[in-house]
């Protein structure tokens, strides 16, 4: 099989190194890594990494930015935020930009490499602790929309992609399935995170969950 391909975004050489070497031992293939934001952005976009392990504090572009950034260009890439801050704020502002997944550093060896895996994978993947609070936000969020009576409706086909998008198939493989092109697939989640008022395939997938269309 492939090695997973994995870029590492830190300001800690000690640290950068120690997480790249921890994956690269365990078979991931360590594709770039980062010291600073702009850094990251411009070497995600040439190295093309499935996963990026992403540190929040970074100098002259924050995390939360990069991984904005990094998500407009590139709808099938994960970010796994790895950083010292449990902060509720920081947790929740790196969610909205898109992060599939929240891990502080206190998390062990064993417990990053799983989660990079699992990440890759789609699914979501927070340090314990963390994900009461992160289905908590998700409920209060979802439950806005039908407050106001403004609850989006989606065609049967856009349901049908978001829910196969949510399993955390990528757009061929959804265009496989459902015998459509690939851009069709792409114009279908286009059109859907519109009308969720929605900037990135982590958002959706969220919604999706929190609606129930990934079982």
């Amino acid at each position: 099989m492939t090695a997973l391909r994995v870029m590492v975004v830190d300001d800690h050489p000690m640290w950068r190194d120690a997480v790249s070497r921890d994956l690269a031992e365990a078979g991931y293939e360590v594709v770039a890594t980062a010291g600073d934001g702009p850094e990251a952005v411009r070497r995600a976009l040439a190295a093309r990494p499935q996963v990026v392990v992403l540190d929040l504090n970074l100098p002259t572009l924050g995390g939360e930015e990069v991984c904005r950034q990094l998500l407009g260009q590139d709808a099938e890439l994960r970010v796994l935020v790895l950083s010292a801050s449990g902060e509720h704020e920081d947790v929740l502002g790196a969610l909205k930009a898109g992060a599939t997944g929240y891990l502080t550093k206190s998390a062990g060896r064993e417990e990053l490499l799983a989660a990079v895996r699992r990440t890759a994978a789609g699914e979501a993947v927070f340090t314990p602790g963390l994900a009461g609070l992160v289905l908590g936000e998700y409920r209060r969020l979802a439950a806005e929309p039908e407050a106001v009576g403004a609850v989006p409706k989606l065609t049967a086909r856009e349901t049908e992609v978001l829910r196969l998008v949510a399993k955390g198939l990528s757009y061929r493989q959804i265009a496989e399935r459902l015998v459509l092109s690939h851009r069709t697939v792409q114009n279908h989640v286009q059109n859907t995170l519109g009308k969720l008022q929605m900037h990135n395939r982590a958002e959706l997938v969220r919604y999706a969950i929190e609606q129930g269309l990934d079982g």
